[in-house]
């Protein structure tokens, strides 16, 4: 007989996610994807100048801040048939990295690295065998015994004192946890480093972008970032040799210590390989632009479908007609109002609610669709067209990664293993390797064309009477990120947004086809239904983004509900 289960919230996620399964014979044999928070910003945005939406679209949420700016701009941009000035390119690419570099950081070592490493368990750990075990993984100068006798002697304090603080409520001792103490000692060490790395990636967007979260500097046409290597108040060549610093830093974290961290747990938990599949069907779009037009990038985009990297197909312009004629939402199965499946331009979005109907509406998330079917979106997305297509830097990445993680698994570990849990780990740590080795590149880019004395960061729009339509992409740390616009005469008359994690935690279509989510929590193993922390590995595998969290406090900052997992 089966069980079900319902894990509500789903936590160390931005958003409210809730996720139902039915358990038969130790597996999950069905899965529902609930978003639990209506976003709304589509309809705040209607009747507004164009020119204002990338502000009120990145207030989405205070995680995914500059992608939803930088797809906004894009997106009228696009309607109005412009270009931008090669620096404004170079200025947004350089946001774009070092915003996914914060972000990769963060998402292994606060959100998810807890699903696989046992905090508790390090205090058994030999200090001295933990080094030797870190120095053959890589170099970094914080991996002598020394660190770790004194990570240890903290872990212990916070034990003994029973305020565990950032490691409460984990599952610790749980069956599924099985890396030896000297590996968690080594994850918990490098948590505490991941505070402070990832804070210099922010701090390096701050210097470029105003503030982060919510940068200041975009516009449509181009950036508000002035130019001037002779003027203390602009960008000038302290405060971007400065950037260049804190990027190398952030960049000798990921590939001394991140990369080599998700190697290490991936290998040792290698039976993940067969789990979390799901949706093999993937898309990712161009980034990081080389020209005014938006027809060049250095990370390529693409579909492939059913996990068959010979089916490959680019995506190779801001104006590919591929992707712009066949993205469609689904509200079958979504609180909304109808049962329609529409083109993101005709979409409208009144919602509807109803209580949560397996076999109705379970989820304030529509359902996208690229020619019919299901996607998944994300890094691994983006490593496997990558990968198919012969991106340099991808397949030396992944190629490289693959060797090391058979090494230390005593196994040969192939492509196919990406299809995965611990393959959505794995891509995301290589992406952000070859981001950190982009950011360098733009960087020099930028540097390279204010020298041939190119000053220029913005060309003005004009909006003509009558209707333009527009789309603008761009593959955002949780992966393809699109908006769309209707302007009426020179203001908005509708605007959509298709998030990644729309793509990957929607709920059903009209078929009846599940998304990413739902497909891949089907066949994984549960130890203990009461604490099942297998789904959360897979869950938050996705590094899910629903909506920015909204916490209800009365007038004296007391609590006014408390949400349980049931």
């Amino acid at each position: 007989m089966a069980q079900r289960i319902t894990v509500d919230p789903i936590t160390r996620i931005e958003g409210h996610l809730r996720i139902d399964a039915e358990i038969a014979a130790g597996k999950i044999n069905k899965a529902w994807s609930s978003g639990q928070m209506w976003r709304g910003i589509e309809l705040i945005l209607q009747g507004r100048d164009p020119r204002d939406a990338w502000l009120f679209t990145q207030r989405i949420c205070g995680v995914c801040t500059t992608v939803h700016a930088l797809a906004s701009v894009r997106t009228v941009e696009n309607a109005l048939g412009m270009e931008i000035p090669l620096n404004a390119q170079y200025i947004r690419n350089m946001v774009m990295a070092l915003h996914t570099l914060h972000d990769h950081i963060v998402h292994f070592y606060a959100l998810s690295a807890l699903d696989w490493v046992d905090v508790v368990s390090a205090l058994k750990a030999d200090p001295q065998k933990t080094a030797a075990l870190a120095a053959g993984l890589s170099e970094w100068p914080g991996n002598g015994a020394k660190r770790f006798r004194a990570v240890q002697a903290k872990i212990k304090a916070l034990v003994d004192s029973g305020q565990l603080g950032p490691f409460a409520n984990g599952y610790w001792g749980h069956p599924a946890m099985t890396l030896p103490p000297e590996v968690n000692l080594m994850a918990v060490s490098h948590y505490l480093e991941a505070l402070d790395y990832q804070r210099k990636a922010n701090q390096a967007i701050a210097i470029i972008g105003g503030k982060s979260p919510h940068i200041q500097n975009f516009a449509v046409g181009g950036v508000t970032t002035a130019i001037n290597p002779d003027n203390e108040t602009t960008l000038n060549m302290d405060r971007l040799y400065w950037m260049k610093q804190l990027i190398g830093e952030v960049r000798g974290f990921i590939k001394q210590v991140y990369l080599p961290d998700v190697i290490a747990i991936g290998a040792l938990y290698k039976d993940w390989t067969q789990y979390g599949a799901g949706v093999t069907n993937y898309l990712a779009v161009p980034d990081m632009v080389l020209d005014t037009a938006g027809t060049k990038f250095d990370l390529p985009g693409g579909t492939i479908m059913n996990g068959d990297l010979g089916t490959v197909k680019s995506i190779k312009s801001f104006h590919d007609a591929y992707f712009r004629d066949n993205v469609v939402e689904s509200i079958a199965h979504a609180w909304y109002d109808g049962d329609w499946s529409r083109h993101p331009y005709e979409e409208d979005t009144v919602p509807k609610y109803t209580d949560f109907q397996d076999d109705g509406k379970y989820s304030w998330l529509k359902a996208p669709r690229f020619q019919g079917k299901p996607m998944q979106v994300g890094p691994l997305a983006q490593v496997l067209v990558g990968y198919a297509t012969g991106h340099e830097l991808t397949k030396k990445y992944v190629d490289s990664t693959l060797q090391r993680i058979s090494a230390v698994a005593g196994v040969q570990v192939g492509p196919a293993a990406l299809h995965s849990t611990i393959g959505r780990h794995a891509a995301r740590a290589i992406r952000a390797a070859m981001l950190s080795d982009l950011a360098v590149k733009h960087w020099q880019l930028l540097v390279d064309n204010i020298g041939r004395g190119d000053f220029e960061i913005f060309n003005p729009p004009t909006f003509p009477k009558g209707e333009q339509r527009g789309y603008g992409f761009h593959e955002a740390p949780r992966g393809a990120l699109s908006h769309w616009i209707v302007i009426r005469d020179g203001r908005i008359k509708n605007y959509q947004c298709v998030v990644p994690s729309t793509w990957n935690a929607g709920p059903r279509d009209q078929a009846g086809q599940p998304g990413p989510y739902e497909a891949s929590l089907v066949g994984t193993p549960i130890a203990d239904a009461k604490r099942p922390l297998e789904v959360l590995r897979t869950i938050h595998s996705f590094d899910p983004c629903i909506a920015c969290a909204v916490h209800m406090l009365d007038p004296d900052g007391k609590e006014m509900i408390n949400v349980k997992v049931v």
